[in-house]
């Protein structure tokens, strides 16, 4: 009843407007398809539906006019859908002897069940809905904004008005916080009321001189919209909460390797990405009682708390939100679990080369505001004139944006301020100071190959380890050996990378896993490392070592030879955009695998178990990963004498913690954190 009440009036609002909305439509609006990943190249293309409520036929003929389709006609070949409604009685949304209205046959009311058969039905009965799904797939370059595809829902007393595209709803640009005062913490924003498109990408936040201050958007991917006169809670779906990367000082939510779409689609989960201060914007702390710093974590949880109260709006369930991010993303959601702010605002959690140890220290432990004025705040406050104004925090609030977002010294390091961090590092000793919820956390096999330079010709090992800040007697050594080869500059370059790997990723990671198990601060804990990866075509260090090796046979390189798997590699197959990003699948296996990955993120978002359900997978007809977990088995998590992870690749399979004496000579042991 509240549902309704809230909406009442201004639905009526939207219908005088002329804009379709599930409240317009008195019905729940669901894009029902087969995403195989494979875009317009799909032999599944034609499978799409959309699903509304039960209607009689002449509303339900009116409805499926409003979104610009008419309804579904058996002579499309019901076997494109049968998979699809059949998900829908596994999920016990509906019986399996289930009618949905169809296009009449010969003139006659007709209706469709689960098996495909066609029967007659009196126009005034009430089934499901099957219109058609004709629109168009967008692309990083392209999304069809035309009306016809247009969208209105009702949230946060806003009129948003996203788009629907092959796949999904795309809600773009959603503001979520007021616009910001520079150094002072974000705070929730909502609408007057106002009718506001939500078709484009908000700015990005400042980096470099590109961006605005004013960058408090975030975007929504949903494959199902509720009907806001009915049961909020019904059918809402889990929400996945992406945080980008970039060293805390680049990154958006809009960048289209994240496009949610496939995620949504494939995953059946209501995908968010959003944008958080960035550098010196986003963490600056100066020692003057008043400006603390971590104001771009602040902002996450400003962004999940508009997620907690307004994502049901969007089809997606505010108490099942897993928040997942990949390197300064996936600190920051290292930063989430330690934060008394964001306790109890998210269900489980996924983090994705999270850095510390030996290397990128401060995004597992973090700095006390005096050492971030040693370590940057002094230096910017010299370099901006303001060292000595009678108020430094005035003083850098009058300096241009692009003057400080280019100079010499950044502030991009999470501190200790006393309200959202209060510790040096996440306490994986007291269950009572850290989030207890499902953990999902691993690494690419060679994550941090991409993070050091390449050595010079004649450089010894202890030169080049010393100079890329990594422990200079660590190699060469009985469990850091230097290989003999063709090529001595690579095969230093291989120990090295082994030494960034294990120092800068692997060793924190597996400490975390174990630890977090060890003294039962998570309920479980799954851990994975990528033996099969797709650098991101925009950012690819010491090219071609992060692709694979071209041979003739495989123009576009060979997953299965040996190349360094690097940073961000995994990124393209979790979102399940290879194809959208107009990439080649390199051999046969690349689909399948990106289809096994997806699902498996997925499937933790869904149940906070990673392996993917065959009852699910089959329901669905996704045979490529059914076969996957039959040959893999149970991606199993942390256990007594059983400490293992999940390789992924094709076929992918369980295996022993890697590099543990590596660890240990780095001075990172497993129980280092217990």
């Amino acid at each position: 009843m509240a549902c309704a009440f809230l909406y009442a009036t201004l639905l009526l609002a939207v219908a005088a407007r002329g804009l379709v909305s599930p409240g317009s439509l008195d019905s729940d609006i669901s894009i029902i398809i087969h995403n195989d990943l494979l875009e317009s190249f799909s032999p599944h293309g034609g499978s799409g539906v959309l699903l509304l409520d039960a209607m009689p036929l002449q509303e339900a003929m009116n409805s499926c006019n409003s979104l610009g389709e008419s309804l579904w006609k058996s002579t499309a070949g019901f076997f494109s859908i049968t998979n699809d409604l059949g998900y829908l009685v596994s999920q016990k949304r509906y019986a399996d002897d289930q009618r949905y209205w169809i296009a009449p046959v010969q003139g006659t009311p007709s209706t469709v069940d689960e098996g495909g058969r066609v029967k007659k039905a009196p126009a005034n009965e009430h089934f499901p809905v099957l219109c058609t799904q004709t629109a168009p797939y967008s692309t990083p370059d392209k999304i069809d904004t035309n009306t016809t595809w247009q969208v209105t829902i009702n949230s946060n007393n806003q009129h948003l008005t996203g788009v629907r595209d092959r796949f999904s709803f795309r809600f773009l640009g959603i503001r979520y916080a007021e616009a910001p005062k520079r150094w002072a913490y974000s705070k929730g924003f909502e609408g007057n009321g106002d009718y506001v498109s939500a078709l484009d990408y908000g700015s990005q936040c400042v980096q470099w001189a590109s961006g605005s201050e004013d960058c408090f958007f975030l975007n929504v991917w949903t494959p199902y919209l509720p009907n806001p006169k009915a049961d909020c809670g019904k059918k809402l779906k889990p929400v996945m909460f992406w945080i980008h990367g970039g060293a805390f000082i680049s990154g958006t939510g809009s960048d289209t390797t994240f496009d949610g779409a496939n995620l949504a689609s494939r995953g059946d989960v209501v995908v968010v990405t959003i944008n958080y201060r960035l550098g010196t914007f986003g963490f600056l702390a100066l020692d003057d009682g008043k400006t603390k710093g971590n104001y771009g974590l602040a902002d996450q949880i400003t962004a999940l708390d508009w997620v907690r109260r307004n994502i049901k709006d969007f089809g997606g369930d505010p108490n099942q939100i897993t928040i997942f991010g990949q390197s300064a993303g996936a600190g920051s959601v290292r930063a989430l679990l330690a934060s008394p702010k964001a306790r109890g605002k998210f269900a489980g959690a996924i983090m994705q080369s999270n850095l510390g140890g030996v290397t990128g220290t401060t995004y597992s432990k973090y700095y006390t505001i005096e050492q971030e004025m040693e370590v940057a705040g002094n230096a910017i406050l010299s370099e901006t004139n303001c060292t000595y104004a009678a108020s430094q925090l005035e003083c850098l609030r009058a300096v241009p944006a692009t003057t400080i977002s280019t100079l010499g010294d950044t502030a991009r390091y999470l501190v200790v301020d006393g309200e959202y961090l209060t510790s040096l590092e996440l306490n994986l000793k007291d269950s009572r100071s850290t989030a207890s919820v499902p953990l999902m956390l691993g690494t690419t096999r060679d994550d941090g190959a991409a993070m050091i330079g390449y050595p010079r010709a004649g450089e010894s090992i202890s030169q080049f380890l010393s100079e890329t800040g990594l422990p200079p007697t660590v190699a060469p050594s009985q469990v850091f050996p230097i290989h003999s080869g063709s090529n001595q500059t690579l095969d230093m370059f291989n120990t090295t990378a082994r030494v960034a790997t294990d120092g800068g990723f692997r060793c924190i990671d597996q400490a975390t896993a174990y630890a977090g198990f060890t003294n039962k601060i998570f309920p479980e804990i799954y851990f994975y490392e990528f033996n099969r990866t797709y650098q991101l075509s925009g950012w690819s260090p010491n090219p071609p070592l992060c692709q694979p090796p071209v041979t003739s046979a495989y123009p576009n390189g060979d997953p299965n030879g040996e190349y360094f798997k690097c940073h961000s590699g995994e990124l393209y197959y979790v979102f399940g955009n290879v194809v959208r990003e107009g990439l080649a699948l390199r051999d046969e296996y690349d689909l399948p695998f990106q289809q096994f990955v997806l699902d498996s993120w997925a499937s933790f978002a869904r149940t906070f178990k990673p392996t993917p359900d065959v009852r699910y997978t089959t329901a669905r007809g996704y045979v490529n990963t059914t076969r996957q977990v039959e040959i893999a088995g149970q991606w199993t998590p942390f256990k007594h004498n059983n400490y293992r992870l999940q390789r992924l690749q094709w076929p992918s399979a369980m295996a022993d913690l890697d590099e543990i004496e590596q660890c240990r000579a780095l001075d990172l042991p497993l129980e280092y954190l217990d």
